[in-house]
């Protein structure tokens, strides 16, 4: 693949609360835009100097030291632009925001190598190989559909992982719950890897704090349709609180099993809810700070059609009960 550049050209004089840190860290203070690593390949390279002198990274640094940057910002990413169609919900020069389909894989890894997100982008917007992850500051689940933001500058991507990191970016999902709520409610349940099945996982004593806020859209026959808040951004952090309080969502084989009917089910319902082969998420709207406006901006995502029509089918099946 091709590779953009940026030159970059600067000069700061390491301020009191600076000195007596290693280069690489001060550095990083100093141009938050710009990964560590990136920093620290200046430095070895020369194409950073302190005082007119090359540096090691750990090296420390003192008062009014001067630091000089004279710099290629080079490709972050080696991923292949793949000409993948994207719907678009929002783009300038600093964000990018996408309505992701079901089926996607985000990042690249092993096993899927190419026909992801991140391959989708790099077509769209070529200049996303100078940043971090290729822009991506947050991931949904192959099978979860719905709103994502992409920053596409890396004053947005530090903008960005800083709303993220204090909580302070708004997401909230739609989902489909096994069995009927009685109303709304929080979890707060701490998310680590599943102790025995690695690729899963699950609350445990020693994993991150994670807080998941939930209300009561509508109630079905053996079913919820919830709105969920997060307080922090765990791997399935959804899909865990939810089995983890015994009410998993619909089509989520990992934390559900094998589908199960609600009592009464009839032969359209059941043909339904076979049908629906992934977690029934949806990543419904997103707000944010626009990192160079400083306005507040909101998308939103309708559900996509799968979803809606299991929604319609089990609304339809409780009338159908009622009936009976």
């Amino acid at each position: 693949m091709g590779t953009s550049r940026e030159r970059i050209e600067a000069a700061f004089q390491v301020p009191p609360e600076l000195s007596d840190q290693r280069l690489d860290q001060a550095v990083a203070t100093l141009m938050p835009e710009h990964s560590r690593s990136r920093i620290q390949n200046w430095v070895k390279s020369g194409e950073l100097t302190v005082n007119g002198r090359a540096r090691k990274p750990r090296d420390k640094v003192l008062v009014d030291d001067e630091i000089v940057i004279a710099a290629d910002v080079t490709a972050e990413v080696s991923w292949e632009p793949e000409p993948i169609d994207l719907d678009i919900v929002y783009e300038d020069e600093h964000l990018l925001v996408i309505n992701k389909p079901a089926g996607l894989v985000v990042h690249p890894a092993a096993g899927h190598e190419a026909g992801t997100l991140v391959n989708a982008l790099l077509h769209h917007a070529p200049e996303l190989d100078r940043i971090p992850r290729a822009g991506i500051v947050h991931r949904l689940d192959k099978d979860t559909t719905g709103i994502m933001v992409v920053a596409r500058s890396l004053e947005a991507h530090t903008s960005l992982v800083e709303q993220l990191q204090s909580r302070s970016m708004g997401r909230e999902y739609e989902a489909v719950c096994v069995g009927t709520f009685t109303g709304g409610g929080k979890v707060d349940a701490p998310i680590g890897r599943h102790p025995i099945q690695r690729k899963k996982m699950a609350v445990v004593e020693d994993g991150k704090p994670a807080v998941t806020h939930y209300r009561v859209l509508a109630r079905f026959s053996g079913f919820t349709h919830i709105r969920c808040q997060l307080e922090s951004g765990r791997t399935h952090q959804i899909r865990v609180h939810m089995a983890h309080i015994h009410h998993p969502l619909v089509g989520d084989t990992a934390y559900n099993g094998r589908m199960r009917y609600p009592r009464g089910a009839d032969g359209e319902v059941k043909d339904v809810l076979e049908r629906f082969r992934r977690q029934a998420l949806h990543a419904r709207t997103l707000t944010l700070v626009h990192p160079w406006t400083r306005e507040v901006c909101e998308w939103e995502a309708p559900l996509p059609a799968d979803l809606e029509a299991l929604i319609a089918e089990l609304r339809a099946f409780t009338e159908r009960s009622a009936q009976t």
